[in-house]
């Protein structure tokens, strides 16, 4: 379970910080100190769900079959997948040269308006049922505080 668990924090990372950066057309600039901060959450995190999972999380035999560890994988797999959908939507709202504000249609976007935001929020607490520690439930939790932040002001 432990590598399991690892895995799909390892993979969420890989695709954020080398799959998704290639596939951005343009953005805006991000401002140094909020790369700063983000660089130094991701750092800390990294190494206390890395630390937790390699050194101190201990799971019975069939943990991999348990409902906990099943509807949590889900809701990883779930919200990842809305993450990725919503991001895709989100790359493609303007034609090259376009600019301006545009609402996202389709997708999840036509439930919730921070939909990249939810897909991620409800990763890391499906992360944090079927990993059952308290580091990945602070992290879930840090990661609706940051992330419902940046969804209420996006939606305003």
């Amino acid at each position: 379970p432990n590598r399991v668990l690892l895995g799909c924090f390892v993979l969420h990372y890989a695709h954020r910080a080398l799959i998704f950066p290639l596939l951005i057309r343009q953005g805006k600039p991000t401002p140094f100190f909020t790369f700063v901060l983000a660089l130094l959450f991701c750092v800390f995190n990294g190494y206390l769900q890395g630390r937790s999972l390699t050194s101190y999380a201990t799971y019975p035999p069939g943990w991999l079959a348990d409902s906990r560890f099943i509807t949590g994988f889900l809701g990883w797999l779930v919200g990842m997948a809305i993450n990725i959908h919503s991001d895709h939507i989100l790359r493609n709202l303007r034609k090259p040269g376009e600019t301006g504000y545009k609402i996202p249609r389709g997708g999840m976007f036509e439930y919730v308006s921070g939909a990249n935001f939810f897909g991620e929020i409800l990763e890391w607490f499906g992360f944090a049922l079927a990993c059952c520690t308290l580091e990945s439930l602070a992290f879930a939790l840090c990661s609706l505080f940051i992330l419902g932040s940046r969804a209420r002001q996006h939606h305003r």
